[in-house]
């Protein structure tokens, strides 16, 4: 086991986010025995007496297969329109995979304004530590029906993919790590899918500016983030004190893995304030 990644295996609160190249086939459509194996590995972490938080994307991709549209509605208020149907196909699909392992789950939509104001910031706090505490595991994911921030980028967005969002959730719930399942192993030194003689970063202790340089595009043309936005979600862990690993989301035992120890992916190293010390701590 490597000691870098030694203490992983005790992280005790896990937010672990997948993107829609994770969830569906290059059809669009999801992939059922995919979303089937991330519910058993996350039941059997819950089994272990982790606490998990699910970050989601894909309400605009099943929203698009319900209603058998071509492709996605180009106009805002279709794309808002869409996600309202899929948010809730999608829940449903979760909630059914994760009842045959004999766990429940919570919906919580998340927009700017929540996260921005002090109040409703403690009020989402306090509903993620009642989940957690009655073992449910709530299921994230931005409310793109009135939220337009990862639909259409904006200026001064607080979250514009769920990469940052997710990110932002381990900061609520004082996360000790963060998995960001992709369509990728990890983070590379450049664009693998351009580059063959690319190498697989292991660990990053600090992201400094040639860390930022290998940083490339979006994935796949089926989600909105790349390895930018996961660059960004590892700038909040790390100066919140939040580990945080990118691995391939093609195998959610993956993450079984990880917390055990194997170099699996990249880690980065939260160099923030220890737990105990964050003022989002638990209450």
């Amino acid at each position: 086991m490597d000691n870098t990644r030694e203490k992983l295996s005790s992280s005790k609160r896990i937010v672990i986010k997948v993107g829609t190249s994770t969830l569906t086939y290059d059809t669009g459509k999801l992939n059922f025995s995919r979303i089937d194996r991330l519910a058993r590995v996350i039941s059997d972490l819950e089994n272990r007496n982790k606490e998990v938080v699910l970050v989601t994307s894909g309400a605009i991709g099943v929203g698009v297969g319900m209603l058998k549209l071509k492709g996605k509605p180009k106009t805002l208020r279709e794309k808002q329109a869409v996600a309202a149907v899929g948010q809730c196909e999608l829940m449903h699909i979760y909630s059914k995979f994760f009842l045959e392992y004999g766990h429940i789950v919570g919906q919580i939509l998340l927009t700017r304004d929540v996260v921005e104001n002090l109040n409703t910031r403690q009020n989402v706090k306090n509903t993620f530590d009642t989940l957690l505490e009655k073992g449910i595991v709530p299921i994230v994911n931005e409310n793109d029906s009135v939220s337009v921030e990862e639909i259409e980028y904006g200026h001064k967005r607080v979250f514009g993919d769920n990469d940052t969002l997710s990110a932002i959730v381990a900061q609520l719930t004082s996360a000790d790590l963060l998995i960001i399942l992709s369509d990728i192993d990890g983070f590379y030194d450049c664009d693998p899918k351009k580059n063959s003689c690319s190498k697989l970063i292991s660990v990053v202790e600090k992201i400094t500016p040639e860390i930022e340089k290998c940083a490339g595009g979006a994935g796949t043309k089926r989600g909105t983030g790349g390895m930018a936005t996961k660059l960004s979600a590892a700038k909040i862990t790390s100066t919140s004190g939040i580990d945080m690993v990118i691995a391939n989301g093609n195998n959610p035992d993956l993450i079984i893995d990880i917390l055990d120890g194997n170099d699996v992916g990249t880690l980065f190293i939260g160099k923030g304030v220890n737990c105990d010390e964050r003022t989002d701590g638990k209450s």
